[in-house]
């Protein structure tokens, strides 16, 4: 019968300490989220404040992990499934400490909006944090448990966090229209519903890492990845909407399209109107800031609606492409109905033939070219 040498038993103890910490990091987290939920949802900022000043703990925590790995590779130097370990607990690591941070920061907002006489409906804010808990805890227990089946059970969860941030968001829309809700809390309560959103797309991150553990194939990488681009002028209230609108309107597959404002606006109604005219349905599109776009550190390609918008929009480093389209946006066109809605048709005429030839020159790339 052959016994585990001194060297088995010293690489299996540091694996067991390094699961140890992700799992104490993991709880940490987890219960950062569920505290700052129940804060909003009982407006107490008592649990708001110790959300707050509980966060340096997960920090200390990502410290001791890094310590850890860095440890095991020197010492071990691992190869081939072992060092696919250590590389995930790596990346984990980095994604948990980011969740803290999203808890931190809703807890901060629920400060801001806590003493409000009207306060939103917390059921659907309710349903999106659960959601993005048990993300979270199914995507360690997968790491954990060297699990590829659950975490691929996971990823499919996150599409139904994106559902809910955007019913979120358009419900408060409509509660400010109807000022069922004061307007200075339309930014901190749909950034609450962002972060919780947020916290799906790290969850989500946590099982491509997983998958790439198990396997050794980058989940994360593969050809059949989605083309995102984003569209953003001041107000997001009209012309970057209705860009985004008749760019989803041409369903082309693979592409994604969203868009983002410096300082977002209620959408214009009228934008609403002309393109229902056209048989295209934007009303359930929500105006929102930049950090409040799902996955915007991952967008290919960013199109500034105008000089002034270029410049109100910060440069995020990588391989983004910045481009500036100079369409005038409508709803600045002041005059008769008929001199508006000329306004209205040369700036959809304008949007289709960009983005047309924009499509036109991606899909003209080679494959390697479109990958995030």
């Amino acid at each position: 019968m052959n016994t585990p040498s001194h060297l088995e038993e010293s690489l299996q103890r540091d694996i067991d300490a390094i699961r140890a910490k992700v799992a104490e990091m993991a709880g940490l987290s987890g219960r950062a989220l569920e505290a700052s939920l129940q804060a909003l949802v009982q407006r107490s900022r008592q649990l708001a404040y110790g959300v707050i000043l509980r966060d340096q703990h997960i920090d200390e925590r990502e410290t001791e992990l890094n310590r850890l790995c860095l440890e095991f590779l020197v010492r071990h130097q691992p190869a081939a499934g072992h060092l696919r370990f250590v590389f995930t607990a790596i990346q984990i690591n980095k994604e948990l400490e980011r969740i803290g941070d999203y808890a931190e920061s809703v807890a901060r907002q629920v400060l801001s909006v806590s003493g409000l006489e009207h306060q939103p409906p917390h059921a659907i804010f309710v349903e999106l944090g659960e959601l993005s808990i048990r993300m979270l805890r199914e995507a360690v227990q997968a790491f954990l448990q060297k699990d590829a089946d659950l975490a691929q059970r996971t990823m499919a969860l996150e599409e139904q966090a994106n559902v809910l941030r955007n019913s979120i968001n358009a419900e408060l829309m409509e509660l400010s229209r109807r000022n069922q809700l004061p307007a200075a809390a339309l930014t901190p309560l749909m950034t609450i519903a962002r972060r919780y959103e947020r916290v799906s797309d790290q969850a989500k991150n946590l099982c491509e890492e997983v998958l790439y553990m198990c396997t050794g194939e980058f989940a994360k990488h593969k050809a059949g990845d989605t083309f995102r681009i984003l569209f953003f002028d001041l107000r997001n209230a009209c012309l970057s909407q209705m860009a985004e609108g008749l760019g989803n309107a041409m369903h082309v597959p693979r592409f994604q399209f969203s868009s983002a404002g410096a300082e977002p606006q209620p959408l214009d109604v009228r934008a609403v109107e002309f393109l229902a005219g056209k048989g295209l349905d934007i009303s359930a599109q929500a105006s929102k800031a930049l950090e409040q776009v799902p996955q915007w550190d991952r967008f290919q390609v960013v199109v500034a609606l105008g000089t002034l918008a270029r410049k109100a929009l910060p440069t995020r480093p990588g391989k983004t492409v910045y481009f500036t389209w100079p369409i005038k946006d409508p709803a600045e066109v002041e005059g008769s109905p008929d001199q508006v809605k000329a306004a209205f048709e040369s700036a959809c005429s304008s949007l289709e033939s960009h983005i047309k030839e924009l499509l036109g020159a991606i899909l003209e790339e080679p494959q390697t070219q479109t990958k995030p």
